[in-house]
C-alpha cells in the first residue's frame, strides 16, 4: 500500500525539497500547509494542520519550534504518525512532543542526515573513553546567516551525546557559550558551544576534545540540505505502522 505523506510548511525551503523527495521515494504527496508563499505546482494546499493530518498517513514538519507543540498535539488527536525536524525546541516543547508520542509514533531528530547520526554515535563513544577532567569538550557550528536559533539543534544533540557518554546530562554537565570579556576560567567537565553565522553555509559541526597533551576533532559538513529531506522521507516511510512512542533517526537507521 502506497503511503500518503503530508508536509507542514510546503512552501518553505525544506518543504519544497520534501515535495520533490516524497514522489521520488514512491510515496504519494498528500499536500501541505502554507503560511506564506506559493506551494509547488500541483501540490494540494490544506487549510491547517488538522486537515493535513486527516489527508495523510504521515506528516513531516520542518516549520518552526513555536509550532511544534500544536502540530504534535494535532497529529496525536488525529492518530497520524509524525516526523518532526524543527530545531530550537525548548525543554517544555520537547516534553509536549514526548507527551504526544504516548498516543502516536513520532520520529524527532535534530538532524536527518545519516552521516550526522553516525557522528552522534561516535561522539558518545569518544566521550565515554576520554575523562572529562582531562579532556575539555567544545562544539563549534556554522550555518547560513538566516538561521534564527543558536546553537543549532545538531550542536545541542552533540552536546547531549557527549554528556551521555560521560554518564550525565547536558543540563547537569553545564553548557558554556557566548564567552565574552572576563568570563572566568573554563569549568571542568562542562561542554562548550560556539555558533558562527554567515553566508549560505548549509551546516558544519566540529566536536573537539582538548587535553594538555593532545587534541582530537571530528567534523561533519553538509553541502546540500536535500540530504535532510531524503532522510526525513525515509523516516516517514519507516514510522508508518509503528507503535506509539518517541523515536530518533538512529532507530530509523537501525543503529
Amino acid at each position: 500500500m502506497t503511503i500518503r505523506i503530508g508536509i507542514a510548511g510546503i512552501a518553505g525551503r525544506m518543504g519544497r525539497l520534501l515535495a520533490e523527495e516524497v514522489p521520488a521515494a514512491g510515496a504519494i504527496l498528500a499536500g501541505g500547509t502554507c503560511r506564506s508563499g506559493a506551494a509547488p505546482a500541483g501540490a494540494p494546499v490544506l487549510a491547517d494542520m488538522q486537515a493535513l493530518c486527516a489527508a495523510s498517513d504521515v506528516v513531516i514538519d520542518f516549520t518552526h519550534a513555536a509550532t511544534a507543540r500544536a502540530h504534535a498535539e494535532a497529529a496525536a488527536a488525529s492518530g497520524t504518525p509524525y516526523v518532526l525536524g524543527s530545531s530550537g525546541l525548548s525543554l517544555e516543547e520537547e516534553a509536549a512532543v514526548a507527551e504526544a508520542a504516548k498516543r502516536i509514533p513520532i520520529v524527532y531528530a535534530a538532524n536527518f542526515a545519516p552521516g550526522v547520526n553516525l557522528f552522534l554515535a561516535i561522539a558518545e563513544r569518544m566521550a565515554a573513553a576520554l575523562p572529562p577532567a582531562q579532556y575539555d569538550a567544545e562544539i563549534v557550528e556554522m550555518h547560513h546567516r538566516q538561521k534564527v536559533d543558536a546553537p543549532s539543534g545538531t550542536a545541542v544533540a552533540l552536546g547531549r551525546a557527549v554528556a551521555a557518554g560521560r554518564g550525565t546530562t547536558l543540563e547537569e554537565a553545564g553548557r558554556e557559550s557566548g564567552r565574552d570579556g572576563h568570563c572566568g576560567a573554563r569549568g571542568t567537565g562542562t561542554i562548550g558551544f560556539a555558533a558562527l553565522r554567515g553566508g549560505q553555509v548549509v551546516g558544519e559541526h566540529t566536536l573537539l576534545f582538548a587535553a594538555a597533551s593532545e587534541h582530537i576533532s571530528l567534523t561533519h559538513r553538509s553541502f546540500d540540505r536535500r540530504v535532510y529531506a531524503t532522510g526525513a522521507v525515509r523516516a516517514a516511510l519507516w514510522v508508518k505502522g509503528r507503535a506509539a512512542g518517541l523515536y530518533g533517526m538512529r532507530d530509523v537507521l537501525g543503529m
